[in-house]
């Protein structure tokens, strides 16, 4: 057989499938490693290792990867389908199958994927530090006296908002604060605006509005700014950003989640109808029962107006007069009787005492002789000749000397 792998192909002499495969594997051997950036299509995990297939984001090609298990080891991220990566690789063609793979050797999320991890991330930060938990939340005002709105400048989310509150309570106020709420400044002045109207004391809740838009225009209400300002202000707020599939950061840290900037508007302000109508409601269950209270004591002021003691009230009062007169005569009989009974009982203590008393005796004609010092005499001989000696007396005292 002739060597033709190094002689040019042509019609008389074409080079064999297995030349042109050595040639172009050989060819894609010298590329060497690449980066290149594409949409994960199909990601499958078998032993450890990874068989998937990497699509063109903006036209249709699509090439085959293998990603080694020494390389999926030392991977920081989890992917899957519909991921945008871009990768380190090396191009390998297999001869044999005549198929071109290539063999991946660093791989990570960009873009929009690249996008979502870091938000994600900064999710679960946020959320360790307790800023998403319920007992944060502080509840709304019944009825606000002024409402601090965060939108865009002419914006239907404002429209939205200040419409649909007037019409629930006419007399409601608004300050609105007007920021960027898509690009790169739309985080620093949401964030400024939070702020602002939160040391405005006659702020009674603030609502963060925008009327919706894909994932990148929300990004800036989950800017790290814009979540830390909504979790320090004191005054309740509200995120009514209009986005159900892709919720921002600004959601969860919220007092209140409202789906749409309507929707806010009807969340924060009560409808002056509705309240007015429970007011009638109220206002006639009070009548209603005030009269349900008044019939009921008319009834029973008539019934106990019946009854033999009211209908004759001096009845009463002529039985209670005759029990009266007759203790009272009773209490005079006792009385005098008791102060007779001490009067009997007092002379005869005093007879007793008069008997008992020395004077008694010395009305006899008895006398009572004392010395000098008071000392009574009860034996001559305790008074010396000359001594001086006290008479007493019934009719007094008399002086003497002893002989």
């Amino acid at each position: 057989m002739v060597d033709t792998s190094n002689a040019p192909a042509t019609r008389e002499t074409p080079w064999p499938v297995a030349v042109m495969s050595e040639k172009i594997a050989a060819w894609i051997e010298r590329l060497g490693m690449v980066w290149i950036e594409g949409e994960v299509t199909q990601w499958q995990l078998r032993g450890g290792h990874v068989y998937g297939k990497l699509k063109d984001l903006t036209q249709d090609a699509t090439v085959s990867f293998t990603v080694w298990r020494s390389v999926t080891q030392k991977l920081t991220s989890e992917f899957a389908q519909g991921d945008r990566v871009i990768a380190l690789v090396k191009p390998n063609f297999w001869v044999k199958g005549g198929s071109l793979t290539v063999q991946v050797f660093e791989l990570s999320h960009v873009g929009l994927g690249e996008l979502l991890e870091r938000l994600e991330r900064l999710r679960r930060q946020l959320q360790q530090e307790g800023l998403f938990d319920a007992s944060r939340k502080k509840p709304l005002p019944f009825l606000p006296g002024r409402i601090g709105l965060v939108t865009g400048r002419d914006s239907d989310a404002e429209k939205d908002v200040i419409r649909n509150a007037t019409l629930r309570w006419p007399g409601v106020q608004f300050k609105v604060h007007y920021s960027a709420v898509q690009g790169d400044r739309a985080a620093a002045e949401v964030a400024a605006g939070i702020e602002a109207l939160d040391q405005d004391p006659s702020i009674d809740v603030i609502i963060v509005a925008r009327g919706g838009g894909d994932f990148q225009n929300l990004l800036p209400f989950s800017d790290e700014r814009v979540v830390r300002a909504a979790s320090a202000a004191t005054t309740p707020l509200v995120s009514a950003i209009g986005h159900e599939a892709d919720r921002p950061l600004l959601d969860e840290v919220a007092d209140l989640r409202a789906s749409t900037p309507t929707d806010a508007a009807k969340r924060v302000v009560p409808d002056v109808g509705e309240e007015l109508a429970g007011l009638d409601q109220a206002r006639a269950r009070m009548s209603s029962r005030l009269g349900q209270y008044l019939q009921h004591e008319t009834d029973r002021l008539s019934q106990l107006r019946g009854r033999p003691v009211l209908a004759n009230p001096n009845r009463l009062i002529d039985e209670r007069a005759e029990d009266l007169v007759r203790w009272i005569a009773r209490g005079t009989e006792l009385a005098d009787r008791s102060v007779e009974d001490r009067a009997v009982s007092l002379a005869e203590t005093r007879a007793r005492l008069n008997a008992l008393s020395p004077r008694a005796t010395l009305e006899r004609g008895y006398a009572i002789a004392q010395l000098a010092d008071g000392e009574v005499l009860r034996d001559p001989e305790q008074a010396a000749a000359g001594s001086e000696i006290k008479l007493s007396l019934a009719g007094g005292k008399l002086a003497a000397r002893a002989e």
